[in-house]
């Protein structure tokens, strides 16, 4: 394998990245290299880009071999192995020290232009670069991030030795190294052009970062709310892109909330494609101690109906369903309740045997019913359940998933497969019941 350029690295790897996608992410490049490459990654998975300045502290006669790293907030690691094959001295190391610190200090200013750092606390720091070689300066950075409270640190490179790469699982949670070697000899000769990349470059990218993370934020309306529900206020989160045509409202499974990762994950892909989402706890923090509350499906049900009532009014637009495990039971009730103005229902390993015989036959929204091939009885009961649907419906079958979609590749099948459901039936009036 070998990269194009330091654009065509980013690509790749954010493909390999892509299960952080509906994280709390923030995209960390080490310039000037690894800029670029971050770039990349941060588009691809919607997410914000900055800077981390870190300077290898380079020998003076050989200064492309590092013996250690210094970085933002005084952190400083030395690479012991390089350090005990050759002699250098305290006041050496102190002089190149010094020296990198002066020139970290001068690139903070020209990189930031008075931004101030992206937070990091309880969030999940992804550090780029073009390459590693010793690692020093990786180390360096994954060490700053975790100082600055990332709650996950996950380093990612196009390019490194198999040693470097695991000597740093240490300092990362995860190490995502996309061809890793015996023998390194330069980062840039696994690269067609590996041209230098100067500070304007750096600067322009994360400028354009910024103005782009600036425009998605003020043209999206994301925000956590409560959804009056009878004599409880549910909590729960709302996404609305701005000319959203229609808003999915979301009933988890059994054991799962609104900060399910998979539902997320999910409602992250409708966000891109311009849906609104909602996603919502049916029951209270005290109600979910009873385990019976968390299979009631007809009071989940009633207060889906109930929400989606309110989330028509607070938007203004259609609403559909998208329903985990019993969730996608209380989500084909809801819909079959008189009065429900449901424009399409997606099952995600969905329990539609759970629901109530007759709703099923009165569910008018077009239904897609998603279960993994290797989830055998799940499947088996969704195909009992399609024989009562009357809507227009169809049951996909994800090869070789299981109930969770937890094989690579599932999930984004699932989310992919709901996101053409709702583009393609959304715009439409529901269906009568019979068709």
């Amino acid at each position: 394998m070998r990269f194009e350029n330091r654009a065509d690295a980013g690509r790749r790897l954010a493909r390999r990245l892509d299960h952080l996608r509906s994280g709390d992410v923030v995209v960390l490049g080490l310039p000037r290299g690894g800029v670029p490459v971050a770039h990349e990654v941060a588009r691809a998975l919607g997410a914000p880009l900055d800077v981390l300045v870190v300077r290898k502290l380079g020998l003076p006669w050989q200064p492309e071999l590092g013996f250690g790293a210094v970085g933002e907030g005084g952190v400083r690691v030395l690479n012991d192995d390089v350090l005990a094959g050759v002699r250098l001295g305290a006041g050496e190391q102190a002089a190149v020290e010094e020296a990198q610190r002066a020139e970290l200090d001068r690139r903070l200013r020209r990189y930031r232009s008075g931004r101030e750092p992206l937070p990091l606390t309880g969030r999940t720091a992804v550090v780029v670069d073009d390459g590693l070689a010793t690692g020093a300066t990786a180390e360096a950075a994954c060490r700053i991030v975790r100082d600055r409270g990332a709650a996950r640190v996950v380093l990612a490179v196009p390019v490194g030795p198999h040693s470097t790469v695991d000597r740093l699982r240490a300092v990362a949670d995860q190490v995502v190294c996309l061809l890793p070697v015996r023998l390194l000899g330069a980062v840039g000769a696994w690269y067609d052009n590996f041209e230098q990349v100067d500070d304007g470059e750096v600067t322009a990218l994360l400028a354009r970062a910024a103005r782009t993370a600036g425009t998605s934020e003020s043209a999206t309306r994301n925000e956590h709310t409560t959804v009056p529900v009878g004599h409880v206020r549910l909590a729960a989160r709302l996404v609305l892109p701005e000319g959203a045509p229609a808003v999915v409202a979301f009933a988890h499974g059994s054991g799962s909330s609104r900060h399910s990762p998979r539902n997320r994950r999910v409602a992250d892909v409708l966000n891109r494609a311009g849906l609104g989402t909602l996603l919502l706890d049916l029951l209270t923090e005290a109600e979910e101690s009873d385990r019976a509350n968390v299979f009631d499906i007809g009071l989940l049900a009633r207060r889906l109906h109930t929400a989606a009532l309110w989330l028509g009014r607070e938007t203004g637009l259609p609403v559909a369903y998208f329903g985990a495990s019993t969730g996608a039971a209380a989500a084909l009730e809801a819909a079959a309740f008189p009065g429900a103005d449901i424009r399409a229902v997606v099952s995600r390993g969905g329990r539609p045997d759970l629901a109530a015989p007759a709703a099923l036959s009165q569910v008018r929204a077009p239904t897609l019913l998603v279960v993994g091939s290797r989830d055998t009885q799940v499947l088996s009961l969704n195909r009992l359940a399609a024989d009562r649907l009357r809507c227009p419906h169809r049951i996909a079958v994800v090869p070789g998933a299981t109930h969770l979609f937890e094989e690579p590749g599932a999930l984004t099948t699932v989310a992919e497969l709901a996101r053409d459901w709702f583009t393609a039936h959304l715009s439409r009036t529901p269906a009568g019941a019979g068709h």
